[in-house]
């Protein structure tokens, strides 16, 4: 390995971290340690929605100064999950406006006394924006769902004898033109049709907008001297590892740090000292994508371990795969080899749960994937659980990782107010998922009105921001325009398109497939020299519904579609497609309209996860395909199941 290359990397890290300190702090995912506790608060919370004509009545009569309870009814809702569909009321099904939880948490007494440990409290989302109190003391706001946030909690929790503290979090699920996603608040003002301040809210997406706290609540603890941030970047030289690192600590600027590398059967690989360094992996194994290689998905643990002068001792280790990405004018290339997507489009969506996370539902998405063939997929329409891109590491599937930028076509959606708020998220995005080598992409949104003016500057602007804040990765978003007029598409990396040719247009028409997706990527191509992937297409299909020949909506006529576009993508993936990826994984659920027969019907699997007859179809595709290219794995009848110990 040449020095060059070796300073060239040490460079780009610290070139990388000094646009992470921009970023307000880490936020490693939360986990014991010899120096850390953690204490998940999941279970049954107190409960209310405010129904007051303002939705105000929480805030005015101040309901957080004492238990919920003592202010009104309150009900039981489990947490992690959406809160809509948990009762039998409609009301609260559709509710727009803020709901209140509330949990008494029973702390070690050891938290509450040791005044030389951190208690930090962490909401890991709540969707949209939310106010959290302790003890009925304000401690933090954070607008967006799906990413998580922080408060350190320390001074209130060891202020006296108590051991336990009351957290309180408000959350208003109201979307403007300046969230992410928008939407509007319409006001139904013709008292004849509607009654007095009746109002509904307006979105431009195809998902319902459950809300809640989707995911845990967790409080963990640090010493007051404490590895805020770890941000990694690796490369390969010649059969040479590099892992470049930056560590930051926060509490004290005297401590000495210690790194080491450890393979899979725990041997240190490498060693090093300083808040940052590279260090290098002779014969290194590669971190592979799920059927490109033999032994895909290799993981090292980066072990960090900080001491102060004071013996003040923390430790933290990350998970670390060891891979490039690359783009070419017609290519996508992991580890220097070309890769091509053939996954998925999926959502946080299931029975009763809403978004809220469940080990179970995951576990059996991911049995779901594999036994698909499937080796990829988008984060459509935000960011997941931090859990999901865990097991993606661990298995292997490649995430085009997305921000909640759907549904942005209002004008007014691309000033400076919406633009601002956009950067932030981008950085909380990028902040979170950064050191995942399943990440391998960043898509900054789907579907906006990319031809209206604004969004040239628009996306420059924020296409070049999320590149300042992590150098390694393409950048894209997922387009439906027409390719001589989206003004967003000379910024990204990879073009991205959709389109349901024979569904949204020349309905039932399924002899027009072939020549319109020819000519789409034909165009896109010629005009923007960049690798395509087609990264929604599909069909509706209610389960048992059989029509022959063809009609829409039957089983029949997904497949038919399916097939047509896989003809045209077999031609073109050998030029410069680049990948594929199906909407949807599983059905859906959606706002109520006459288009939709309770929910998104475009699942290849069923909301209970059940196959449909595309889902064979995919499965036969993407096991081929996989063999064509000389993929690894088992075939497409039996199945290996990773036997590795998996801890987070």
């Amino acid at each position: 390995m040449s020095l060059k290359w070796s300073v060239c990397w040490v460079a780009l890290g610290q070139l990388l971290c000094s646009c992470a300190l921009a970023l307000k702090g880490g936020m490693l995912f939360p986990k014991e340690s010899p120096s850390r506790e953690l204490k998940a608060l999941d279970g049954l919370w107190h409960f209310r929605a405010d129904l007051s004509n303002n939705r105000l009545q929480g805030f005015e009569q101040q309901w957080y100064r004492q238990p919920l309870r003592e202010s009104g009814p309150v009900l039981d809702m489990p947490v992690p999950s959406s809160f809509n569909d948990i009762t039998q009321e409609a009301a609260l099904r559709d509710f727009i406006g803020w709901v209140w939880y509330e949990r008494e948490a029973i702390l070690p007494r050891r938290w509450t006394q040791d005044t030389d440990m951190r208690v930090v409290l962490r909401i890991n989302s709540a969707h949209y924006y939310a106010v959290v109190w302790v003890n009925g003391i304000h401690v933090v706001e954070h607008e967006g769902g799906h990413l998580p946030f922080e408060a350190d909690i320390s001074k209130l929790v060891q202020s006296g004898p108590l051991t336990t503290c009351r957290i309180t979090i408000a959350i208003n699920n109201t979307l403007t033109p300046h969230t992410l996603p928008p939407g509007t608040i319409v006001y139904k003002t013709d008292t004849s049709m509607y009654p007095k301040g009746y109002f509904v809210q307006d979105t431009s997406f195809d998902f319902f907008n459950y809300a809640g706290l989707h995911r845990s609540v967790v409080l963990y603890t640090t010493p007051t001297t404490y590895i805020d941030d770890i941000t990694v970047i690796t490369n390969v030289e010649q059969d040479i590892g590099l892992v470049t690192y930056w560590i930051s600590v926060q509490g004290s600027e005297h401590f000495q740090l210690e790194v080491q590398l450890l393979d899979e059967d725990g041997k240190v690989v490498a060693h090093g000292t300083g808040n940052q360094g590279q260090l290098q992996v002779p014969s290194a194994n590669l971190w592979w994508p799920y059927l490109m290689h033999e032994h895909p998905a290799y993981m090292y643990s980066l072990e960090v371990k900080v001491t102060t002068a004071e013996s003040v001792t923390d430790y933290y280790t990350l998970p670390v795969g060891i891979r490039t990405v690359a783009v070419t004018k017609s290519k996508f290339l992991i580890n220097g080899k070309p890769f091509y997507f053939q996954g998925v489009n999926k959502h946080e969506d299931s029975d009763i749960r809403g978004k809220g996370f469940d080990w179970p539902l995951l576990v059996k998405d991911f049995n779901l994937l594999r036994w698909l063939g499937a080796n990829s997929f988008r984060t459509s329409h935000y960011p997941y659980s931090e859990e999901v891109l865990q097991l993606c590491d661990r298995y292997g599937i490649v995430v085009i990782d997305e921000c909640p930028g759907v549904g942005i076509v209002l004008p007014q959606s691309f000033g400076n107010e919406s633009l601002r708020h956009h950067l932030e998220v981008m950085e909380e995005l990028v902040r979170r998922d950064k050191n995942h080598p399943a990440v391998v992409m960043w898509s900054v949104a789907n579907e906006p009105s990319s031809t209206l003016k604004p969004a040239a500057y628009y996306f420059k602007t924020l296409i070049t921001h999320t590149k300042a804040l992590d150098l390694t990765r393409p950048v894209t978003f997922v387009s439906n325009a027409k390719y001589d007029a989206d003004l967003g598409a000379p910024y990204v990396d990879v073009i991205c398109v959709n389109s349901y040719f024979s569904w949204y247009h020349d309905y039932g028409h399924l002899e027009v497939i072939q020549p319109q997706l020819n000519s789409q990527f034909e165009n896109w191509y010629k005009t923007h020299q960049k690798p395509i992937i087609q990264s929604e297409y599909g069909a509706d299909a209610i389960p048992g519904i059989h029509e022959d020949p063809p009609r829409m909506f039957s089983e029949e006529y997904q497949k038919a579609v399916l097939g047509n576009y896989h003809s045209v993508l077999d031609q073109k993936r050998k030029e410069y497609v680049v990948g594929e990826l199906i909407w949807n994984f599983a059905d859906f659920m959606t706002n109520q309209s006459p288009l939709r027969v309770i929910g998104n019907k475009k699942g290849i699997f069923t909301r209970q996860r059940q196959p449909k007859t595309s889902a064979f179809i995919l499965r036969e595709r993407y096991w081929r395909i996989a063999n064509e290219t000389g993929g690894h794995g088992s075939g497409p009848r039996t199945q290996c199941f990773g036997s590795r110990p998996f801890t987070f």
